[in-house]
């Protein structure tokens, strides 16, 4: 229960927090706001796994600390940015708005689980014939094709589907879902490798999954400003091609393959994935108007996280069922490799969104003519 109010609360910060960078931003700095904002979330999965092996590690801990502070440790946190919020965040007048869409809601929350758990339930049984895959997938899919007619028909739906009958709207939105299908399952992917088949630490386990974010939080402010000046369709497609074309390695890792020129790799991974998602974020937002984007930002969360969902239960299947023909560990390593190739191809998917993402945003620009300014007074606040 207490994890469902967890996510519930991370549920609301991620979207409003966007939409309020969105509106100030305006469609002219959009790539340079939302890259800067996504530097945390690079950085996050990096300090959180060190601190979790500094805890949980009995070399390092006291008599004053246990497991436990992994949880614990998040109070300061949470109390800091409350505090934060309070002092820094703008305040809105309340406003009318609409009534919840319950059987919205009720579809997306129930179709979504249930074709991530039976694509799941795939590596416990004996695949796609069981009744355990069968059932939940199709389930699934049919109440999220529901939800959409529902969507279609509803004066206020949950998600506003209409929006992805924007050209630009919808190529990024497939973008970031494929990128965030690898994205996520490479990281679940990783750590695994570096403890089972490295026999590495918590503490250097969580230290060998920086590369990979160093490189995505170097490269996002860069990426921000290219987007600002050539649109995000360009920079979309040289990261998803770079992130692809740097997660083959890890498609050929074996059981003694080079810790360094593996970092090497993850930092150039990081590169792609910097230049893919923030890119493509961008230019889903910029070709919105301001009343748009409300019902824009929950979308792209939403699709991020299923996105990472389905692949973190692809990968993890794929890797489940090579482990089970795997005797030693140059087989466990390649059972890894099969898993990396699945997260390339999953990557590969997003290049012809990209290129069709190309051509909607030169078509939108000759229809449209050059964006309008923003408020200045707004704009310059959020460039401080």
């Amino acid at each position: 229960m207490f994890r469902v109010l967890q996510g519930i609360g991370g549920g609301m910060i991620l979207p409003v927090g966007q939409l309020m960078m969105a509106e100030a931003a305006g469609p002219k700095r959009m790539g340079r706001v939302m890259s800067l904002a996504a530097v945390p979330m690079m950085l996050a999965p990096i300090f959180g796994p060190t601190v979790g092996g500094l805890i949980i590690d009995d070399m390092h801990i006291g008599s004053f600390a246990s497991w436990h502070w992994i949880f614990f440790v998040n109070v300061p946190i949470g109390v800091i940015a409350v505090l934060a919020a309070i002092r820094v965040l703008p305040r809105v007048a309340p406003q009318i708005s609409e009534h919840l869409d319950y059987l919205g809601l009720a579809l997306m929350a129930i179709g979504i689980p249930a074709i991530v758990y039976g694509l799941a339930e795939i590596g416990e049984t004996n695949g796609f014939a069981s009744i355990k895959v069968i059932a939940p997938i199709v389930i699934g899919a049919i109440l999220v094709v529901l939800f959409v007619l529902h969507a279609l028909r509803a004066r206020r739906p949950l998600l506003n589907v209409r929006l992805y009958r924007k050209p630009t709207f919808w190529t990024a939105s497939i973008a970031m879902f494929c990128v965030s299908a690898a994205l996520f399952g490479g990281m679940i992917l990783l750590p695994l490798y570096w403890q089972s088949v490295r026999h590495e630490s918590v503490i250097i386990t969580g230290l060998l999954t920086a590369p990979q974010g160093i490189g995505a939080a170097l490269m996002m402010p860069i990426a921000g400003r290219l987007t600002d000046r050539i649109g995000g369709g360009p920079l979309t497609l040289l990261g998803v091609v770079l992130t692809a074309a740097a997660t083959i390695p890890f498609a050929l890792i074996g059981a003694h393959t080079s810790i360094v020129f593996l970092c090497g790799m993850m930092v150039i991974r990081g590169f792609g994935i910097g230049f893919a998602f923030m890119p493509a974020m961008s230019a889903a937002f910029a070709s919105l108007s301001r009343e748009q984007l409300s019902d824009a930002t929950p979308q792209l969360n939403v699709l991020q996280r299923v996105g990472g969902s389905i692949g973190i239960a692809v990968l993890t299947v794929v890797l489940q069922r090579s482990l089970e023909h795997a005797h030693s560990l140059s087989g466990a390593a390649s059972s890894y490799g099969t898993a990396f190739w699945w997260a390339v191809g999953l990557t590969a998917l997003a290049i012809i969104p990209s290129i069709v993402l190309i051509r909607a945003e030169r078509r939108a620009r000759r229809v449209a003519g050059p964006p309008a300014v923003p408020d200045e007074a707004i704009a310059e606040a959020v460039a401080a």
